[in-house]
């Protein structure tokens, strides 16, 4: 029995070929390639190679010799990262079989004339010389080169990109919150994760994972990523903004080398260090100092003062967090975005903690949290709360369309629980 890896086409058949599909040989360039579907090779496993759609970012990434990567674990759907983007992974059928032949030749490869007519589409190298020959007895195909499938397709992955995944950062690092090296012995060494670690488990890109631990005020101590305890934190960041009125300094001429001296032997130097640099930015007055950011800071003792789950009046809690606040620095509701909620709809007035990080991962389950929570909420004061679920094309007012009920009270849409 001859297999057909086995036999190999001529150029005989080649012209046979054309002939039955009346095929005009004028419009055939001189190299036939003849397809020849993928055998068993021995050692060679099809089903490692697969099919991936990339955009212009994933494709100038590789392009450019980046690093890019799956990443998931067992319980996890698994995510593709370059070094700055997510995409979400799902498998789609192709409609048609997609070959995938190597070496494979397109256009002018086939031709050993020059392309007369590429307007036309069709390679018409060939109609000056035979213009006065038979037909009949003119081929121009010549030679037969034979190509090997190497793999058919059915299927491919499709990217989506979504936004980071930090979540796990949460939670893996709120085990081993650091509360100063008197109690470090509490701490069990193994859950510990330096930065590469941690990186490789979280699903997100690089450069998505070090903006995540600044959003969650993570930082490196003993050469491991660490989350700071919040009486700790709070404590920690009281001493540094001390500072600023013991050398009677302007908010934005901050001198980070004298704050750092000014902690030396009350703080370890890395947790003094690694806050300054969360809490502050380069002056845009003073070149070479610094000024702490307002909203972290504001933010900060929001949360001291909301911990505990309590409810404040509106009004009471505003006296309390601006009382609370060093000299300088001015509440604002907006620095309360993704850890409390204003509710002025309720018979009293009130303003509770409500942590984002606290919230289940799963859409339903935090919307039902929320609804449950508050009964009606505007796009300002549940969009923290939902925008880790939005996409570049899904946003947030697109996910409250499809999951709740809107409607206008005062001029003002409102969402609320569709069931």
């Amino acid at each position: 029995m001859i297999y057909s890896q086995d036999y190999a086409r001529s150029i005989d058949d080649v012209r046979t070929i054309v002939r039955h599909a009346k095929l005009d040989h004028k419009n055939l360039t001189n190299i036939g390639q003849a397809i020849y579907y993928p055998a068993a090779h021995e050692g060679q496993n099809l089903d490692d190679i697969k099919l991936l759609e990339v955009d212009d970012h994933i494709l100038e990434a590789i392009t450019n010799g980046q690093e890019v990567c799956f990443k998931g674990a067992l319980n996890e759907k698994v995510v593709f990262c370059t070094e700055s983007r997510t995409y979400d992974v799902k498998e789609a059928e192709i409609s048609n079989s997609l070959l995938l032949v190597k070496n494979l030749k397109l256009a002018q490869a086939t031709s050993r004339s020059p392309i007369k007519s590429p307007k036309g589409g069709v390679n018409t190298s060939m109609d000056s010389s035979i213009e006065e020959e038979d037909p009949e007895t003119i081929d121009t195909i010549d030679e037969v080169e034979r190509k090997d499938v190497v793999k058919i397709f059915h299927d491919y992955f499709e990217l989506r990109q979504v936004k980071p995944k930090y979540r796990k950062i949460i939670d893996l690092l709120r085990l081993t919150r650091y509360a100063g090296p008197e109690n470090e012995h509490l701490i069990d060494r193994s859950l510990l994760f330096r930065f590469k670690q941690l990186l490789d488990t979280v699903q997100c890109s690089k450069d998505e994972f070090q903006e995540g631990l600044k959003i969650y005020r993570a930082i490196e101590i003993d050469n491991r990523v660490r989350m700071l305890d919040l009486e700790y934190e709070y404590r920690v960041l009281t001493l540094l903004l001390s500072v600023i009125s013991e050398n009677s300094w302007e908010p934005d001429a901050i001198d980070k080398e004298v704050t750092l001296e000014a902690m030396q032997g009350i703080i370890p130097y890395e947790v003094v260090n690694g806050m300054f640099d969360v809490y502050t930015c380069l002056s845009e007055r003073v070149p070479g100092r610094f000024q702490y950011r307002e909203d972290l800071v504001c933010a900060l003792f929001a949360e001291k003062i909301l911990q505990h789950g309590l409810k404040f009046h509106i009004d009471e809690f505003l006296v309390t967090w601006q009382e609370a606040l060093p000299e300088g620095f001015e509440v604002n509701e907006q620095y309360l975005r993704g850890i409390g909620i204003v509710d002025r709809e309720s018979s009293v007035p009130c303003v509770r903690g409500l942590n984002e990080a606290d919230l289940p991962m799963n859409l339903l389950g935090r919307l039902d949290l929320l609804f449950r929570t508050k009964e009606r909420w505007n796009l300002d004061q549940i969009e923290p709360y939902i925008e880790c679920f939005a996409t570049p094309t899904v946003g947030v007012t697109s996910i409250l369309a499809k999951y709740t009920r809107s409607l206008v009270v005062k001029g003002v849409r409102m969402y609320v629980s569709k069931h």
